[in-house]
């Protein structure tokens, strides 16, 4: 229960977070950090819950946003990379990056929980 409280929050603040501050992409690391110091789990299911949390979320806001023009722009990009202009590895690039960030991150808060406790 734990684990999917902590990849719902995750997910959720992240989201909250992107949409009413001005703050750069990865502020999502704070969330990630505060949710995995907050709910007590080990580090490895801190990092699979932020890094799932934040994979979905961005993953579905890519696929929202490239749906909406038609996948023009990632077809763009994608031939910018050694992708074959695939904008469907693009949006599986971009929700790796961001749910591996987010891990990363929660892997911290729940080891300075851990530190900070013993």
């Amino acid at each position: 229960m734990k684990f999917v409280t902590a990849l719902f929050l995750t997910g959720f603040l992240a989201y909250v977070i992107g949409l009413f501050t001005n703050l750069p992409w990865w502020s999502f690391v704070f969330t990630s950090f505060v949710v995995a110091m907050t709910v007590h789990q080990k580090p490895g299911k801190a990092f699979l819950s932020g890094f799932i949390g934040l994979f979905l979320l961005w993953g579905l806001l890519a696929i929202l946003k490239d749906n909406a023009n038609e996948h023009i722009l990632s077809t763009k990009v994608a031939k910018l990379f050694p992708l074959g202009g695939s904008y469907t590895l693009l949006i599986l690039i971009t929700a790796f990056l961001g749910g591996l960030v987010s891990g990363l991150a929660a892997t911290s808060g729940s080891t300075f929980r851990k530190s900070k406790t013993e």
